[in-house]
C-alpha cells in the first residue's frame, strides 16, 4: 500500500506532462526500452531493474533534440520502440538467457515490491511535485506553446530534457510496480480524469494526485478484500472514475491557458529571468 501511495503522489503529475507534451505512446516506448535494459542487466550480471531505469532515463534524454522536429516526439517513439525491441531480442539471443525471464520482470507485482523500488518511488514523490511547483510557469508555457516559451526566456531544450528524463524514469518505475500494460492506472488515467475536472494546469496536477491516491488506496483494498490481482483492479477502477468524469457535465472552462493567460505567464516568466 505504501508503494502505491508514493506512486500516486508523483506519477499522476507525470501523466499531466505526458498529456501536455502529447506523447501518449511513451508508455509503450519505455516498456520496450525497459526490456532492453533488463536484457543488458541479465547479460552483465547487474541489477536488471536498475539497468532498465538507466536505459529509460538515457532514452528520454536522447529524445530531446527530436522535440524540435515537425513530427514532434510521437514519431520518435515508434522508432525507439522498434530499435529497443530489436536490441533486446539480440542481446537475449547472444546471452542465451530465456526471454520469458526478462518479460516476467516487465509485468511487475505490487505484492513483490522491493525496498529499492519503494526508494525510487519515494524519490519521485518528492522530485516531481517539487519540480512542478518550482517551474510551474515555465512548464505551463512549454506545454502550451514551445515557441512562446522560448520567446519568453524559458530554456526550452533544458526543460524538455529534464521533463523527458523524468517521464521516462517515472514510467519505468511504474512498470515495476503494476506492470507494463497497467502503468496507465498510475499515470494517464488520473491525469485524464483531472483534465476533465480542472480549469488550470496547477489544479489539474493537484486533482490528478488526489484521484491517484484515492483510486490506488481503494483499488488495493478492494483487491485484497476480494482476493483479486491488484493491478487489473486498479486499472478498472481508475478507468471507471475517468469515464464518470467524462460523463458529468463539462463545467470547467479550460485546462490549458488562453492566449491572454499565456501572454501574462510569458511576462511573469520574462520578469523572473
Amino acid at each position: 500500500m505504501g508503494a502505491l501511495i508514493l506512486g500516486a503522489i508523483g506519477l499522476p503529475i507525470v501523466g499531466v506532462i505526458i498529456i501536455g507534451l502529447d506523447i501518449m505512446p511513451v508508455r509503450f516506448a519505455m516498456m520496450h526500452v525497459a526490456l532492453l535494459g533488463i536484457a543488458v542487466g541479465m547479460l552483465t550480471g547487474l541489477d536488471p531493474m536498475v539497468c532498465a531505469l538507466a536505459a529509460c532515463g538515457a532514452s528520454g534524454a536522447a529524445l530531446t533534440p527530436l522535440a524540435r522536429s515537425r513530427t514532434g516526439l510521437s514519431g520518435a517513439m515508434g522508432l525507439l520502440m522498434s530499435l529497443s525491441i530489436a536490441g533486446a531480442l539480440l542481446v537475449l539471443s547472444i546471452s542465451g538467457v530465456n526471454a520469458n525471464g526478462a518479460f516476467e520482470l516487465l509485468w511487475g507485482s505490487i505484492l513483490a515490491t522491493r525496498t529499492g523500488d519503494v526508494m525510487v518511488l519515494a524519490a519521485l514523490a518528492v522530485v516531481v511535485p517539487l519540480l512542478f511547483a518550482m517551474r510551474r510557469r515555465q512548464i505551463g508555457l512549454l506545454l502550451y506553446d514551445r515557441e512562446l516559451a522560448a520567446c519568453s526566456g524559458v530554456r526550452v531544450d533544458r526543460l524538455t530534457l529534464i521533463l523527458l528524463m523524468l517521464v521516462a524514469i517515472a514510467v519505468g518505475a511504474g512498470i515495476r510496480l503494476t506492470g507494463a500494460l497497467l502503468v496507465d492506472a498510475l499515470t494517464l488515467l488520473p491525469a485524464l480524469t483531472a483534465r476533465r475536472l480542472a480549469n488550470s494546469l496547477i489544479s489539474m496536477a493537484i486533482t490528478a494526485v488526489a484521484v491517484g491516491v484515492v483510486v490506488n488506496a481503494a483499488g488495493f483494498t478492494l483487491a485484497v478484500a476480494l482476493d483479486l490481482p491488484p493491478g487489473p483492479v486498479l486499472v478498472l477502477l481508475a478507468g471507471a472514475v475517468a469515464l464518470v468524469a467524462h460523463v458529468i457535465p463539462d463545467w470547467r472552462q479550460r485546462v490549458w491557458p488562453s492566449s491572454d493567460e499565456a501572454g501574462s505567464r510569458a511576462s511573469d516568466s520574462v520578469s523572473s529571468h
